[in-house]
């Protein structure tokens, strides 16, 4: 029992009230701790007022406020306006300007016309307060959170219908979307509000996660917004993509890019100038913004947090308070170190790229050719992927109308092998320059495509091989006939062109057409 007091009373706790408590609860310390925190208030004078006690061991046992804690916000505005417009200071300070400048409603978003203009599928949706469950798929930058943002935005400002719930598939799991379920049905019953779930990345989640989402889009438990940089087609199941409206977005102009870019600078509120306070007065200048503009690839969130790094570099050259910090081209160049090109090695621009170049080879386009080809080699593409595709291509749009395209193909793979990038672009250069301006023919790919389809569809009943083309190593098997017939063409060159090589189910089929 004394053991018991001692470890109360180390805990911040009066001897007397240790000893009931212990007494009430048989002598279990925890127990007894509980006990207090019940009831000790009971035991304290009432006619009394006194001031908070701090007790910093059972304080920290229990994670409560430090008396430091309760000293700043006791000092705090009553209405905590002061914390507030402090809180929101200090995030706005750490959140990068792309987040900040992100639209607060579908009329302050650029580009994207397609899907949002007048008389459109989403903004129809959107006026009349129905929403249909939809996938934004579209590259990085270019609008899916926030344009999913600004619907429920718009949506509750007109009939306050809906709440929001945003999850990303890199961190959520199934778990936290039947828990946002859990929640929708509530909401629903108790204030009539539907719930509109919005997972980015949504390509992430596996067959099976994404299972979960058809019977609750089924029967309207929440209205489904999904986003996905892959093709939908190759990365979302089938029964998920019937639930949904695919709507794709495009990279931005440079013109939309200028435009948001200049809102940037201009607001005040939530743009360059609201991160730099009591700092230099900030301008960007035209050949700034226009660089940014066309060297981002369509993708917003790295030119707008560009433009801030810029502004970042811009300010640490012009120290005070008083003189005007200018933006120039210089900082931009240097904000962005190199071009942001759009190419996933294993996404859909992947693919995009090598049917270009494939294309522009089959077109004798040389310069076209090229082109792609440096799209690819900027991109980070593995140049042996490059020169796999090279060898194919010789064979199949080249073939017998230049057969030395072949080795010049195989040759590029050895030396892009040897010497590795970047010295190889050369050598995958010359070998496409070379494919380009060959002579095409196709006869040899659609000869064994059209052979292949004879097999497998039994034309031919795939008969065994005729007796007279079968080798005979042994006397039984030359004794069952086999070679038995078989005119050796360099000792009888006359006879030999009698002779049939077809099963006879196939005497005169012609797969190859050559001239």
């Amino acid at each position: 029992m004394e053991a018991g007091i001692d470890q109360l009373v180390n805990m911040g706790f009066a001897a007397e009230l240790a000893a009931e408590a212990l007494a009430a609860a048989d002598g279990n310390v925890v127990d007894a701790t509980d006990w207090l925190l019940k009831n000790g208030s009971r035991h304290s004078p009432a006619a009394k007022p006194r001031s908070p006690v701090f007790q910093p061991k059972i304080n920290t046992f229990f994670n409560s406020h430090s008396e430091k804690d309760v000293e700043r916000l006791s000092q705090a505005p009553a209405d905590g306006d002061g914390f507030q417009r402090k809180k929101r200071k200090k995030t706005s300070e750490s959140t990068p300007l792309s987040e900040r400048m992100r639209p607060q409603n579908l009329s302050e978003v650029v580009g994207q016309e397609h899907i949002l203009g007048e008389n459109t599928l989403l903004q129809s949706a959107v006026n009349s307060g129905r929403l249909p469950s939809i996938i934004l798929w579209g590259p990085p930058g270019t609008g899916k959170t926030s344009i999913a943002k600004a619907i429920a935005s718009d949506c509750n400002s007109a009939s306050s219908v809906y709440r929001f719930v945003s999850l990303s598939a890199v961190t959520a799991g199934v778990k936290d979307v039947r828990d946002v379920v859990d929640q929708a049905k509530k909401a629903k019953q108790m204030s009539h509000k539907r719930t509109i779930l919005f997972l980015d990345e949504v390509h992430r989640f596996n067959k099976a996660q994404q299972d979960s989402f058809l019977p609750i889009i089924e029967d309207g438990s929440i209205v489904f917004i999904g986003a996905t940089t892959e093709n939908p087609s190759f990365h979302l199941i089938t029964p998920l993509l019937s639930r949904c409206r695919v709507l794709t977005l495009h990279p931005l102009n440079p013109h939309h890019l200028i435009s948001l870019l200049n809102r940037a600078v201009s607001d005040s509120l939530r743009g360059l100038s609201s991160n730099t306070s009591g700092a230099a007065k900030l301008e960007v200048t035209d050949e700034a913004i226009n660089f940014l503009s066309s060297q981002c690839d369509g993708d917003a969130r790295v030119a707008l947090n560009s433009l801030e790094a810029a502004a970042t570099t811009a300010m640490a050259r012009t120290p005070g308070t008083q003189s005007v910090s200018i933006v120039t081209l210089d900082d931009a160049k240097q904000a962005l170190q190199c071009k942001h090109l759009a190419y996933d090695k294993s996404g859909e621009e992947h693919y995009n790229l090598i049917s270009a170049l494939h294309k522009s080879m089959r077109g004798s386009d040389a310069d076209a050719s090229i082109y792609w080809l440096a799209r690819m080699v900027e991109g980070g593409e593995e140049p042996l992927y490059i020169a796999r595709r090279l060898i194919r291509f010789a064979c199949e749009d080249i073939g017998l109308a230049d057969p030395q395209a072949l080795q010049q193909a195989i040759a590029c793979y050895q030396g892009c092998h040897f010497i590795g990038m970047p010295e190889c672009n050369v050598i995958l250069a010359q070998c496409v320059a070379y494919l380009s301006l060959a002579p095409k023919s196709v006869s040899v790919y659609r000869a064994i495509e059209s052979a292949q389809k004879v097999v497998k569809e039994s034309v031919g009943q795939n008969e065994r091989v005729p007796l007279h083309l079968r080798n005979a190593p042994t006397k039984l098997m030359k004794d069952l006939g086999y070679g038995e017939g078989y005119v050796y063409p360099p000792d009888n060159p006359s006879d030999s062109s009698l002779q049939t090589y077809l099963p006879p189910s196939l005497q005169g089929y012609k797969f190859l057409h050559w001239s």
